[in-house]
């Protein structure tokens, strides 16, 4: 089974909202919210208009977790979420099926991100790359693995580090001119 990764370059980011742009907002906002929250893909597929218009912060209690978490919506999300909901019913799910009047399913988000990563040649992605994304740039900016950890609920930093891909760069890099 292959570990799905974070994306590491922001010009690979960028690529991938222009990507999904070209065929959908609503893919593109899956993307953005997902990279900008860090909230598990079965977290964000059930959210409708009213969790997020005119709010701070995503009240939720977690799926897998179970646990009630509060997540900051920063101000440029804020703005997206403005333009994205501005014709929609504070009922709406944020990423409805086409199809149905429900959300779309794990499955179809799946598709949908693999596809656009495929296409601008991001390898070893899947729905978690959304998180992973997250964490990998909030520890690089804040380089405080502690905030993370709780942000993520992990039990422990090396789980941290792990997660979003950090311990095997330091790994490679102590290996990379390593030499006897």
């Amino acid at each position: 089974m292959q570990t799905v990764q974070p994306i590491r370059d922001k010009f690979l980011i960028e690529a991938m909202k222009q990507e999904l742009w070209k065929h959908s907002y609503r893919n593109y906002f899956l993307f953005v919210m997902g990279i900008n929250t860090g909230l598990r893909i079965s977290d964000l597929l059930p959210l409708r208009v009213t969790d997020v218009r005119d709010q701070t912060h995503i009240v939720i209690r977690e799926t897998k977790t179970r646990k009630n978490k509060r997540f900051l919506i920063n101000l440029e999300l804020r703005n997206i979420i403005v333009d994205y909901t501005k014709h929609m019913s504070m009922d709406d799910y944020l990423f409805a099926s086409h199809k149905t009047d429900f959300p779309i399913k794990r499955v179809q988000a799946y598709k949908i991100l693999n596809k656009a990563a495929n296409n601008v040649g991001i390898p070893d992605f899947g729905t978690h790359s959304l998180r992973k994304t997250f964490g990998f740039w909030h520890y690089t900016m804040h380089k405080n693995v502690a905030l993370l950890q709780d942000i993520f609920n992990h039990s422990s930093p090396d789980i941290t580090l792990r997660y979003i891909g950090i311990n095997q760069d330091i790994v490679d890099k102590s290996l990379e001119h390593f030499s006897l």
